[in-house]
């Protein structure tokens, strides 16, 4: 005959950690650095702008992420006022990203929506205040 016994009270909180340990891991997963996506390539898109000084406006956007080492990248992107050379950084969740320019005084904040989708979007305060983002999509090569 079998005699069923109350568990251990003690070691209730050690196996709750464990279980919520490894609910972290099944619902977020733990980012591993052979999954960080590949930025590299030309994304094109429309650019949606404001400013005090110009108002509304919408242009196409096309930057080239020109190289890429782990979670850092850098490349270009062309526009009235000339080529602006950025680089950047994909943070851990492998989902968000910034980059920032040296002749430049505001952020470029981003997602990575899918392998071939991002949206980008810049902030920029004081005298020259502009906010503006742009989902653009990546040229796919055909074989």
């Amino acid at each position: 005959m079998y005699q069923f016994t109350k568990p251990t009270t003690a070691l209730l909180p050690i196996a709750a950690f464990v279980v919520a340990l490894t609910n972290i891991n099944v619902c977020w997963g733990a980012p591993q650095d052979d999954q960080v996506p590949d930025l590299v390539g030309t994304w094109t898109g429309e650019n949606q702008t404001y400013s005090e000084k110009k108002g509304y406006s919408n242009w196409n956007k096309t930057i080239e992420i020109s190289e890429q080492k782990g979670r850092i990248f850098k490349g270009q992107f062309t526009y009235a006022d000339g080529t602006k050379h950025f680089f950047g950084v994909i943070y851990p969740d492998n989902a968000s990203f910034t980059w920032v320019a040296v002749d430049s005084k505001g952020y470029n904040q981003g997602r990575i929506l899918n392998k071939n989708i991002i949206s980008a979007c810049y902030s920029e305060s004081g005298a020259d205040a502009t906010v503006g983002c742009a989902e653009l999509t990546k040229k796919v090569d055909k074989p």
